[in-house]
């Protein structure tokens, strides 16, 4: 069975045993989290797509660590004006690995 769920202004296809790098949750590691905002959910010809969401079918996740992405180099500068800019960027990410999917 798998499950399409929405977090963080993304879409993700998820199983049961999945481990999976979503945008930053406020949970601490070892919690657990509860996603409601399943687009569809089943498997094979017997899936359940929602309008937009299904109704009473939710995905329980456990946070496995917390933690920021590789670092990102922006650098700006205008030709023949002396002008540059370096800056770094981390993104922070959650792990979460996949419980169990109810339908």
């Amino acid at each position: 069975m798998y499950a399409v769920l929405e977090t963080g202004g993304k879409q993700y296809r998820v199983q049961e045993g999945d481990i999976i790098t979503i945008e930053k949750l406020n949970v601490e590691a070892g919690e657990s989290v509860v996603f409601d905002k399943v687009l569809a959910a089943g498997e094979g010809a017997d899936i359940k797509v929602g309008k937009p969401y299904v109704e009473g079918c939710s995905v329980n996740a456990s946070v496995v660590e917390n933690g920021k992405g590789p670092k990102v180099v922006i650098f700006k500068f205008k030709a023949k004006k002396d002008y540059r800019k370096k800056q770094g960027h981390r993104q922070p990410y959650t792990m979460v690995k996949i419980e169990s999917i109810t339908v």
